[in-house]
């Protein structure tokens, strides 16, 4: 017997879809990571009052670096960092993110946790936006297009009614 049914969907190339299914299984846990983000600031904030926001900021990055040393022990031997190879400019995201720690700390308790979040939030995406069109620090390029900009400008708005809100 044979069957009369065609295949008209597109053919998928085997590079295309381990591709697909790999973004569509990391979304889900970015958005995750980013709501840790959001406990993160509603944590640091009551903590940075209590105890100073530099203190709050190394407690954070404390627990942080010794949860880190616990996972490469556990997870065996390791290719460890040649630090002296590394161009100097990538070293510095080790700058940024107390920085931004002790903004959330400072920020949190007087604008709020959703402001703290939805300011950053434009600030990533604004700066990522400009990163991807250009493909500063080896990003791929990706050409700023009419929905980028109207998918900031959305968020420019988020940021102004949750700030009258």
């Amino acid at each position: 017997m044979q069957s009369t049914s065609t295949n008209t969907a597109a053919p998928v190339t085997a590079a295309a879809s381990p591709r697909t299914f790999l973004r569509w299984l990391l979304l889900p846990l970015v958005i995750l990571a980013g709501m840790g983000l959001s406990v993160e600031a509603g944590l640091l904030g009551p903590l940075g009052v209590q105890v100073g926001h530099l203190w709050a900021t190394l407690s954070i990055f404390g627990v942080g670096s010794a949860l880190l040393f616990l996972l490469l022990l556990l997870s065996g031997p390791q290719r460890g960092p040649s630090l002296d190879k590394l161009p100097r400019w990538q070293l510095i995201g080790g700058f940024l993110g107390p920085i931004y720690v002790v903004v959330l700390t400072l920020a949190t308790p007087h604008i709020g946790v959703a402001m703290t979040m939805i300011a950053i939030l434009s600030g990533q995406v604004g700066k990522s936006v400009l990163i991807d069109h250009f493909g500063w620090f080896g990003a791929t390029r990706k050409r700023v297009n009419g929905e980028r900009w109207l998918a900031l400008a959305l968020i420019v708005v988020a940021l102004v009614l949750i700030a009258r809100g």
